[in-house]
């Protein structure tokens, strides 16, 4: 499962746990929910690191393999030849199916 939805599971539930914990309180609903939030977000902010920390990974994965391909596309537009081929999928050699 990717990272970013265990986390974001992982803080929906903390939410639905302390709130649930609220419900017999005599509280109005919306002050139940605004003290829930407040709860589970200082609670996830302990409890949810590892997740929060393979999440942040994976997002600078992309955000690298997005700058690198921006960069070719950049080169490619300025006239480097070799940085057009390098990603041009066109050019690519598909192999022929047997027949």
């Amino acid at each position: 499962m990717s990272p970013a939805i265990k986390y974001t599971l992982g803080r929906v539930g903390l939410f639905v746990v302390v709130l649930a914990l609220l419900s017999p309180l005599p509280l109005n609903i919306l002050v139940s929910g605004m003290i829930a939030i407040v709860v589970s977000a200082v609670a996830s902010f302990f409890l949810l690191a590892k997740w929060r920390n393979q999440m942040n990974e994976q997002l600078v994965g992309v955000a690298g393999r997005r700058s690198a391909e921006k960069q070719r596309l950049r080169a490619a537009l300025a006239g480097d030849e070799e940085a057009a081929a390098e990603g041009d999928r066109a050019t690519e050699k598909t192999p022929e199916p047997p027949r």
